[in-house]
């Protein structure tokens, strides 16, 4: 496992514990105590968590910053895959129609869909200029790309013009990315025009599946863009926290654990 990510992943765990100690972590990630510390003081550095003897606790900051696309394409590579993967068994069997998120994670679901369009007869409307050029290129003939002002970073359509198209579609399943999720505010992002495309997407679906990896697990953005009560199925990673799992099912969440290659 490579530092950023072991590092995503203890900020994801001090952020759903509240507190993480050094030998804990070590053992968990099997790495030396020292290695441990020097994460945590980047992370500390960051904002992320705050120091105290023999660990860290969880900052209580919201999050505004944004990592690029390509960069986001380039950590937790497994554990995205593995997520799209199971995702693939939420698509509508027959034909129907779903919505696609921006994001990495959505991403490589539209991928494994562009390789596998013909057993996936679906209208597919997205903001996302990457999946919609995926898709458009593997020969899907029902894509839909919404119009409107496109988000450098991200590579998301956001604006008036998409949200007035989205006011008048309706999806089966809306397969939405999140940067943060946690219980008490929901799902969140860092941009108010993204979060309010994604909101759209989740009111106009009959079912939400949320495409999350563990890192974003008990983070908060400054944006939230809905509550737990609006998501039926979460997929996630196996380093997701048991106490942030059961948490979820607890409130009548479907979790879904992709398994690893």
């Amino acid at each position: 496992m490579y530092a950023e990510e072991r590092r995503r992943q203890i900020a994801s765990l001090t952020a759903v514990e509240g507190r993480v100690n050094v030998t804990e972590l070590s053992e968990r990630f099997e790495v030396t105590a020292e290695t441990i510390r020097r994460d945590l003081a980047v992370l500390d550095r960051e904002g992320v968590v705050h120091r105290v003897h023999g660990g860290a606790v969880a900052s209580q900051t919201f999050q505004t910053a944004e990592l690029t696309l390509d960069a986001r394409q380039r950590s937790a590579i497994g554990a995205k895959a593995s997520i799209a993967r199971a995702a693939m068994d939420f698509l509508p069997q027959e034909s129907g129609s779903i919505f696609l998120d921006a994001g990495s994670t959505i991403n490589a679901m539209a991928d494994l869909i562009s390789q596998q369009h013909n057993t996936s007869p679906c209208t597919i409307v997205t903001n996302s200029l990457p999946v919609a050029l995926s898709l458009a290129t593997a020969g899907l003939p029902e894509v839909q790309l919404l119009g409107g002002t496109v988000r450098a970073i991200t590579q998301a359509v956001v604006g008036d013009t998409a949200l007035r198209t989205m006011a008048l579609l309706r999806a089966d399943v809306a397969f939405v990315g999140t940067n943060a999720l946690t219980i008490d505010h929901g799902l969140s992002t860092a941009d108010s025009q993204e979060a309010a495309i994604k909101s759209a997407f989740i009111t106009n679906a009959h079912k939400v599946v949320v495409l999350c990896d563990s890192s974003k697990l008990g983070n908060d953005y400054l944006v939230s863009f809905a509550s737990i009560r609006d998501i039926d199925v979460v997929i996630t990673d196996s380093a997701a926290p048991e106490t942030f799992v059961e948490e979820l099912r607890k409130h009548e969440i479907e979790v879904i654990i992709a398994e690893d290659d």
